[in-house]
């Protein structure tokens, strides 16, 4: 037994219509690209950035890839292809990031460099001065004897004092106040 199915009358004509208007609105979405003009002045202002930072003596690589796809997407912008422009000029930006991170990477690099030798240099100093004041005579004292060194004494009780209270303007520092000695009692004759 055989069985012949038939398609419904309407459905070619459909599907007919349906790839018509997809057409359509695909012609219609590829002419009504706005030109990348944000894309681009961000891709030329981030390669500007990276040849700032250093990208030609750090980065090479990266720097020329973003300047090579830069160009292309202004030669796509200049023949109006405008989707074609955004995606290369969108590859051009993040090639330009890359490329400045990177010199500014190798830039602090350089610095961590120039500090390591810098302390490096002191320390080696360092280790010469102890030898070398080894070797070398003491300085004499004001009687030609070797002068040395001494803790200085902590002063006595009596010269600390409390602290002066905190007031407006400018405060006098009191003077200190002798006890009278009883053996030069003027007052009182013995």
């Amino acid at each position: 037994m055989v069985h012949i199915f038939s398609r419904p009358p309407g459905r070619i004509k459909r599907i007919g219509r349906v790839a018509g208007v997809f057409t359509l609105a695909l012609l219609a979405g590829c002419a009504s690209v706005p030109p990348p003009d944000a894309s681009m002045n961000q891709a030329q202002a981030l390669l500007q950035s990276a040849r700032d930072a250093g990208a030609s003596d750090y980065d090479p690589v990266d720097l020329g890839f973003a300047q090579a796809k830069f160009q292309q997407a202004q030669a796509a912008m200049a023949a109006h292809k405008y989707a074609d422009a955004a995606s290369l000029a969108e590859e051009a930006r993040a090639d330009a990031e890359l490329a400045r991170t990177r010199a500014q990477l190798g830039g602090a690099r350089a610095q961590i460099q120039s500090k390591t030798e810098e302390n490096a240099r002191l320390r080696r100093q360092l280790e010469q001065a102890p030898a070398q004041a080894a070797s070398a005579p003491p300085p004499a004292g004001g009687d030609g004897a070797p002068a040395t060194l001494q803790d200085m004494p902590a002063p006595s009780a009596s010269v600390l004092s409390a602290p002066l209270p905190q007031g407006d303007g400018f405060q006098p520092v009191p003077a200190p106040q002798q006890q009278p000695d009883p053996s030069q009692d003027q007052g009182n004759p013995p």
